[in-house]
């Protein structure tokens, strides 16, 4: 493997480490805006990423292969879709319980809650590391559609989604 594709590969990893690494420099909890606030920026980006980075581009690719070339990517969006909902329906919801604690199999405690985030968010990641390598593949396999500076500002994108995500998980385990 190419040493820029290794680096472009944990360059999420670094985004949310460095946002974990904030817990060392907070005092107290982060506020509730600030939660929603670190929440909304990371959607924004991950949807964004989403659709200039992968859907959009991969929609591009197939426009000279005839009228209908764009339905394997429609088809994998909306299956990436339907396979998170099934998630969201299968892992139970940890919703306004009290003192923001939540139940995680033997009662409440602020551990279970960080556990919970953090499941959360590993289920989360497993698109996003997808998303990442299909890119990185894609340079390798040749070609030139795909170049090493587009899967670096996807790579980076993502990281910079992981940044907020890193600092909300970190909170709570704190």
């Amino acid at each position: 493997m190419e040493t820029p594709v290794i680096y472009g590969l944990l360059i999420p990893f670094a985004g949310t480490s460095l946002g974990a690494a904030c817990v060392f420099f907070l005092k107290r909890e982060l506020g509730d805006r600030v939660q929603r606030g670190l929440t909304g920026f990371a959607s924004g980006v991950m949807v964004a990423a989403s659709v200039w980075s992968l859907l959009i581009p991969a929609m591009e690719q197939s426009a000279g292969a005839g009228a209908w070339a764009f339905l394997p990517a429609v088809i994998g969006f909306w299956a990436g879709i339907l396979f998170l909902l099934g998630l969201d329906h299968l892992i139970p919801h940890l919703h306004n319980l009290p003192e923001g604690m939540v139940t995680f199999m033997a009662g409440y405690t602020d551990l279970s809650l960080g556990l919970s985030m953090m499941a959360a968010i590993a289920l989360h990641n497993i698109p996003e590391g997808m998303a990442v390598g299909v890119v990185y593949a894609g340079f390798l396999a040749g070609g030139g559609q795909i170049t090493v500076m587009s899967a670096f500002v996807l790579s980076l994108g993502i990281a910079i989604q992981n940044f907020p995500e890193g600092a909300i998980i970190s909170m709570p385990l704190r």
